[in-house]
């Protein structure tokens, strides 16, 4: 049923003083009025929205929360790479990526320290800004003279080449990058240690940290000007999105591998924490978050190219190392031997040299957005004054234009966070506090229309007492086909009586007489509607009909007289019921009349009723009563029977009813006649 079948229905016998409540529902005489029982059930209503609104907001606001971190993530994930690129200067990033091109030409993995010394040489020697390796070199080499020949003479094993040293002597000839994993199985070693400066307190809460770090060893860490954490750690979800910035080993703080690579590029010799919480590594700097870590936008692997050189090439062509002049190069592998295939956004098998790479550009380039402390809770606050916009209007609009306004705001809000991280270098979250503005809009708006549709039904349940239910169906698919304006229109009015009525009521038991007449009046309203009529009013023992109006009727006498036929068989039937039986119920009188008439809506401000006005109104509550004196059971005046087929038809007699001044004819059903008695002489 529509909302606007609802209305008219609920309109058609309300009275007068409702009908603007019914368009307004906040006005006061609606609360007052037509909706009054409906008020014991605000006070739930309100519950069940704002218990409604904290349960959708507690899922994606809880810390242990499962929905809100991930959303968040995935759509920043389709969006952020939209962005267009910050512009940097300088001759950018470079990876010498050990593949499988490489392993097939040098032999598997790992390979001896001698082996990868040289590449640090042939790289060097291209005079790069920095040299970060993406190879955790824990431990001593196991391929030196030492490892493998164990208890060799000491002359001969000092002879032959020693990969340690050989690796120290190329990390010391370059400004160099090594690597290192957070531990907590170990205690740590003695390691340089990278100064971190403080302009004030910082708050870093969810910093990675670990008791220890797995680390090269002390010549190694010397030899080369930098020490960063090769962490990496997926979100709950799975991909990898972030990369630290600085980590807590022990009870110092270290630097990432891409910070620390910036700062040995930039020539600085410390980080610097500075007041507004940002962590400046040379010319460098970005914020520093909770968890001191580095949001990436990951490129997809088609751009990799650009920026990977396989080392192949460069162990056999040496003096194509000059690309690398002044560049950030980093070395590792995309071979699936070494270990390092990570899931990220953009891949489920990208190189972590190439999530290294990433973090490096969004270092030069700037402008990094991130999520500071209090953006959580602005986010949580905007979400539920979205959320209870969202309630208001799936309260308040209807169902099309609440949910094309909540689209737009939502739209807006999604907007303006992706607006947010370019502009204002924040990582608004585009997808939580409009999703729980839709959900909860969904929620109202669902029960809402349980609501009304459950109204609905019970006003068809009520309408069809007066209405065929095709009838009802048809007003509520169609408003328009029904006017409650006053108007002139053709109907068939059908009156009905008990014979003996006000004598059986002197006898009869007072619950008992209730309980028959609802049973009487149930069934003749029952016929009427199921014939296309509208039972206008019950009066002492009196039914009133009328067919076609409200809502048109075809060949409406014809109806009418096969009602007036169906209620007399219906009647017999509560006639011979036990409780008509031992009441007496009497005979059912009918009077069917055709004509014009007034039909509308009549009443005061308290009470409005849809009736219908006319001489052929009095014509046939005048034939009804005829039916005492002629003996019948059905009386149909003039108008009726030119309408219906003459053969189903006898003529009676020609009377001049009471308050008439011209006489009329009067017949009966052929199938009835044999009831009649001799006509009646027309009264003075």
């Amino acid at each position: 049923m529509s909302w606007r079948g609802v209305h008219v229905m609920m309109r058609l016998n309300t009275p007068r003083g409702w009908r603007r409540p019914l368009r307004r529902r906040s006005s006061r005489k609606f609360r007052r009025g037509l909706w009054r029982p409906a008020t014991k059930r605000v006070l739930p209503s309100v519950l069940f929205r704002a218990g409604t609104l904290a349960i959708l907001l507690g899922a994606w606001c809880l810390p242990s929360s499962e929905v809100r971190a991930p959303l968040r993530e995935r759509t920043l994930d389709l969006l952020l790479p939209l962005l267009p690129d910050r512009p940097f200067a300088g001759p950018g990033i470079a990876i010498i990526d050990i593949d499988r091109d490489t392993l097939a030409r040098f032999g598997p993995w790992p390979w001896p320290r001698a082996r990868l010394a040289a590449l640090v040489q042939a790289v060097g020697a291209g005079q790069p800004a920095v040299i970060a390796l993406d190879i955790l070199l824990a431990g001593s080499d196991r391929f030196s003279a030492k490892a493998l020949l164990g208890q060799a003479p000491a002359p001969l094993i000092a002879a032959l080449p020693d990969g340690d040293r050989l690796m120290t002597d190329a990390l010391a000839g370059a400004p160099s990058v090594l690597g290192f994993a957070l531990d907590n199985s170990t205690a740590g070693q003695d390691l340089p240690v990278t100064p971190v400066l403080t302009g004030a307190a910082v708050s870093v809460p969810d910093i990675w940290q670990a008791s220890g770090l797995a680390a090269p060893s002390v010549e190694l860490a010397t030899a080369a000007q930098g020490l960063g954490a090769l962490v990496a750690t997926a979100d709950p979800d799975g991909p990898i999105r972030r990369v630290p910035l600085l980590v807590l080993a022990g009870a110092t703080l270290r630097p990432g591998l891409a910070v620390e690579a910036i700062r040995v590029a930039e020539g600085a010799g410390a980080l610097l924490i500075g007041k507004d919480g940002r962590l400046q590594a040379g010319t460098k700097w970005a914020p520093l978050g909770p968890d001191a870590s580095l949001r990436l936008v990951q490129r997809t692997p088609s751009a990799w190219g650009s920026r990977t050189l396989s080392a192949r090439h460069l162990l056999d062509e040496p003096n194509d190392a000059q690309v690398l002049a002044g560049r950030l190069v980093l070395i590792g592998s995309s071979a699936p031997e070494l270990g390092g295939l990570r899931v990220t956004p953009a891949s489920p098998a990208t190189p972590s040299v190439q999530i290294q790479a990433e973090a490096l550009e969004a270092l030069l380039r700037g402008g990094i957005p991130y999520r500071p402390a209090w953006l959580g809770p602005a986010e949580a606050g905007c979400a539920m004054l979205l959320g209870v916009f969202g309630l208001v209007l799936a309260a308040r609009l209807r169902p099309l234009p609440a949910a094309a306004v909540l689209l737009a705001i939502c739209l807006v809000w999604t907007g303006g966070a992706i607006a947010a991280a370019p502009s204002l270098t924040l990582l608004v979250d585009p997808a939580g506090p409009a999703l729980i503005a839709l959900l909860a809009f969904a929620t109202a708006a669902l029960a809402r229309f349980t609501r009304d549709e459950l109204y609905a039904r019970l006003l068809r349940a009520s309408f069809e007492q007066h209405l065929a239910p095709d009838v009802v169906r048809r007003i509520a698919a169609d408003p328009a086909a029904l006017r409650l304006q006053g108007e002139m229109r053709e109907i068939t009015a059908l009156f009905t009586d008990i014979e003996g009525f006000t004598s059986m009521t002197e006898h009869a038991d007072p619950a008992d007489l209730v309980a028959l007449l609802d049973a009487y009046f149930d069934t003749a309203a029952q016929v009427v509607t199921e014939h296309g009529g509208m039972v206008g009013k019950f009066v002492g023992d009196a039914v009133q009909a009328i067919f076609n109006a409200p809502v048109a009727l075809d060949d409406h006498p014809r109806h009418a007289l096969e009602c007036a036929l169906a209620l007399l068989a219906a009647s017999e039937g509560v006639r011979a019921s036990p409780l008509g039986r031992r009441l007496g119920l009497g005979r059912t009188r009918i009077g069917l009349e055709t004509g014009p008439a007034i039909v509308g809506d009549v009443g005061g401000s308290r009470k409005l009723d849809y009736t219908a006005y006319g001489n052929v109104m009095n014509t046939a509550a005048r034939l009804e009563a005829a039916n005492k004196e002629l003996g019948l059971s059905v009386c149909i005046g003039p108008s009726t029977a030119a309408r219906l087929d003459s053969a189903d038809l006898q003529e009676i007699a020609t009377l001049t009813l009471r308050g008439q001044s011209q006489p009329v004819r009067v017949f009966t059903p052929v199938a009835l006649v044999e009831g009649a008695t001799s006509p009646m002489p027309s009264p003075p």
